[in-house]
Formats: C-alpha cells, sequence, structure tokens
C-alpha cells in the first residue's frame, strides 16, 4: 500500500522499524548526504553520538543505521535503517537530514524524492520547491499514544550543515587538510535533561505549590492548560506569554507591542492565546490568563507579569503577584512571587516557567525579576541543565501603552 505525504503532515506508521531512502538524480554539479539526528525532547542531541551519518553509521541503541549511498540507473539513493522500539526514554524523535556540500543549492536537485517503508507501508514524501538551501530537514520519525508516527518536514537552510548542527546543538569543525568533523556542543550535558527531564523529577497531581528554589515537577500533559497570574487591586499589570520554540526561536504573545515587535495576541492559530487585558477595577484580585495548547514545536511557554512605568509606582511585593496553572483535569500548581523586594522600579517578574516533554508538562518555579528601571523584556534560552531559561533585561524594550 502506497500513501502520499504533503509537507507538514504527518501520517501513522504500520511498524516501528523500518527504511527511509531519500534519491535524486545523479549529478556532477552536487554533492548531497544524508545524516540523522537522535534527538531528546527539546530538539537537540544529548551527545556526539546522536548524529548518524557516514563516519558514525549507527547510534549506540541502534536507532537509526546509515547505509552507503547506491546509484541505480541515473537516480542515487539514500537510505537509513530506523527501529524506533529501540529508542531509550530519554530520545523523542529521530530527524532525516539531506545536505548539499558544493553549496550549489538544492534548487539544481531533480527527481528528488523520499520514502518511508515500514511493514507492507510506503509512504510517499511530496517534496517542497528550493533555491539556493545547501540543507533540509527532510522528515521526522516518532512515537506518540504508543504508535509510530512520520511528519513531513521539508525545511531549509541557506547555511547547509552548519545551519542544521547549529539547530541541533552541534558544532562542525573543518580544516583544510581533514574532514569536517561533528562534535555537539552539550557532549558534557546532564543526563537529566530534555526530554529525560520529566523521568527524573516528581510526578505530582492534585493541587501543589512551589516557590523559588523547588526542584521543577511534572504534572499531566492535557489538551489544553492555562496560565493565570493573579495581583491585588490598585496597580494595572500586564500578563504576556514568551514561547520558545524546537527551532530555538521566541514568540511574545501580548496585548501591546515591543520595540520592533508588533502586538500577537495569540499564536499558531489560537495554539498560545492571551484571554484578554483586565484594567484597573473594584474586584480586590486582578487575574489575566494565558491559554496554552502545547504542539510537538513548543519547548516551553513563559508567562511575563508586567507594570509600565506609566502606570506609576508600585512593587511586587505590595501587590502579591503569584501564577497558577491548571490543566483542567485535577492538577494546579501555584507558584507565589514572595521574594520581591519593595522597589517601586522593578516592572517585571517571571514567576516560573513551562516547559513541554514527552513525559508530561515540567514546571520550574524561578521568580526572576528585572532590573530597577528596565523597560526590557526577558529573553529565553536553552540552559546548560537542559531546562529553558530566561535571561532578564535581554530583549527589545516594552511599548508605553
Amino acid at each position: 500500500m502506497t500513501q502520499t505525504l504533503q509537507p507538514g503532515g504527518n501520517i501513522l506508521l504500520e511498524a516501528f522499524s523500518g527504511t527511509v531512502i531519500v534519491s535524486h538524480k545523479i549529478d556532477q554539479k552536487l554533492d548531497i548526504n544524508l545524516t540523522a539526528f537522535i534527538l531528546s525532547g527539546s530538539g537537540k542531541v544529548l551527545n556526539d553520538s546522536g548524529v548518524v551519518f557516514f563516519n558514525q553509521p549507527s547510534d549506540p541503541a541502534s536507532v537509526a543505521v546509515f547505509s552507503p549511498p547506491k546509484d541505480v540507473g541515473e537516480q542515487r539513493k539514500h537510505q537509513i535503517d530506523f527501529d524506533l522500539s529501540k529508542a531509550p526514554t530519554n530520545i523523542a524523535k529521530v530527524s532525516i537530514t539531506l545536505t548539499e556540500d558544493h553549496h550549489n543549492g538544492f534548487a539544481l536537485a531533480s527527481n528528488l524524492k523520499a520514502e518511508v517503508h515500514a511493514g507492507g507501508q510506503v509512504v510517499e514524501l511530496v517534496p517542497a520547491s528550493f533555491s539556493s538551501e545547501n540543507g533540509i530537514i527532510v522528515l521526522e520519525l516518532y512515537v506518540r499514544n504508543n504508535q509510530a508516527k512520520a511528519r513531513a518536514i521539508w525545511q531549509g537552510f541557506a547555511s547547509g550543515l552548519a545551519g542544521l548542527c547549529e539547530h541541533y546543538g552541534v558544532e562542525v569543525q573543518d580544516s583544510p587538510s581533514e574532514p569536517a568533523k561533528i562534535e555537539t556542543k552539550a557532549a558534557q550535558q546532564p543526563a537529566n535533561s530534555s526530554s529525560s527531564l520529566a523521568i527524573n523529577l516528581e510526578k505530582a497531581s492534585g493541587k501543589i505549590d512551589l516557590v523559588k528554589g523547588q526542584k521543577p515537577i511534572v504534572i499531566e500533559k492535557t489538551a489544553e492548560i492555562t496560565a493565570s497570574i493573579s495581583w491585588r487591586s490598585g496597580t494595572d499589570y500586564d500578563v504576556y506569554a514568551l514561547v520558545y520554540t524546537t527551532e530555538g526561536k521566541q514568540i511574545d504573545v501580548a496585548m501591546f507591542g515591543a520595540d520592533g515587535i508588533p502586538p500577537l495576541q495569540n499564536y499558531q492559530n489560537g495554539a498560545i492565546e492571551h484571554l484578554g487585558d483586565v484594567g484597573r477595577g473594584k474586584s480586590k484580585v486582578k487575574t489575566e490568563t494565558i491559554k496554552i495548547r502545547l504542539t510537538e514545536n513548543i519547548l516551553a511557554v513563559v508567562p511575563v507579569a508586567y507594570s509600565a512605568q506609566s502606570n506609576g509606582t508600585g512593587s511586587f511585593r505590595r501587590y502579591k503577584v503569584s501564577m497558577l496553572i491548571d490543566n483542567h483535569s485535577g492538577t494546579t500548581v501555584n507558584i507565589d512571587a514572595n521574594n520581591a523586594n519593595k522597589d517601586n522600579r522593578v516592572y517585571t517578574c517571571v514567576p516560573g516557567i513551562i516547559m513541554n516533554t514527552v513525559d508530561g508538562i515540567v514546571i520550574k518555579p524561578v521568580e526572576y525579576y528585572s532590573s530597577p528601571g528596565s523597560e526590557r523584556r526577558p529573553k529565553l534560552r536553552m540552559g546548560e541543565d537542559g531546562f529553558v531559561d530566561v535571561d532578564m533585561d535581554a530583549g527589545p524594550v516594552n511599548d508605553f501603552k
């Protein structure tokens, strides 16, 4: 049975093991090579063994096994055999990529095709069109709800192997006298990083209170969660969310803009959505809510409480900011911002970080504050421990409301 998969689509596979074949017309102007990246839940390799290519034809668990390319008539065929059932618990997916190492770009690649063979099933991936790109993420193989799946990606990178490696947390070292050497930036990363975060953390349910300094916890991942930030009435705080994607990009979901960043009330068709601004009023407690529907490309969501300088003075200590995360399946996590000082010129507070893993939602209480007088937004990055972390005052300046 042959099925067709369009770019961006995903499909159930009949078996956990099989073969990926990528082919193209032979062209002396092109030097196309296939590489598989064995990835954690953060979308990064854990160490050097997570890169499978001609110099390293298998990872230690044989999740992916490289075969040298073969020429069949006018076509060159590249092959990776996979077995997702062998994947360790800290591995989330396998990414199959191509690079064009003469830097002539994939626009010259004729009859570019990709197929996944699993059991008696053949899935043909319809390629996207390319121009000057020298690297492509072709597809991803992963397990979801105990079922093997394939997703067609066809994402191009202008910088070829270097761009792919940076994307997956790998360094490529080149010298005139030696072939390219692939090394991971995170070779010394702790074993509990990325998707294995949840494995070594307490799984919690019910009503939970967290404070700064406590170990992160894991709660059940549901179709929709909410993160609500509340404060005592008397000032006009505003809430927004920073979204960190598996591509290492930050998206700001906010009702107001910042320098070079326009307002964006929802991201990815409502996957992350601000449910509306709450102004001053007579109620004793004010609350603004971020609705979260975690998708595979969302690695973390970081809600932020902000008070514009134009709102006047008022410390976080005085107004008692807190964040409540609710998975709407019987579990709530409350993070109180108890460590704020009395400085009226501190305008930004980050109570905690919400991280998406294959094993559940990791919640880390951090309670970060901006420097006095700073109107800059925080900036997200991947920390050395495998958690997404926050650099305060590192982003653009908020627009005054």
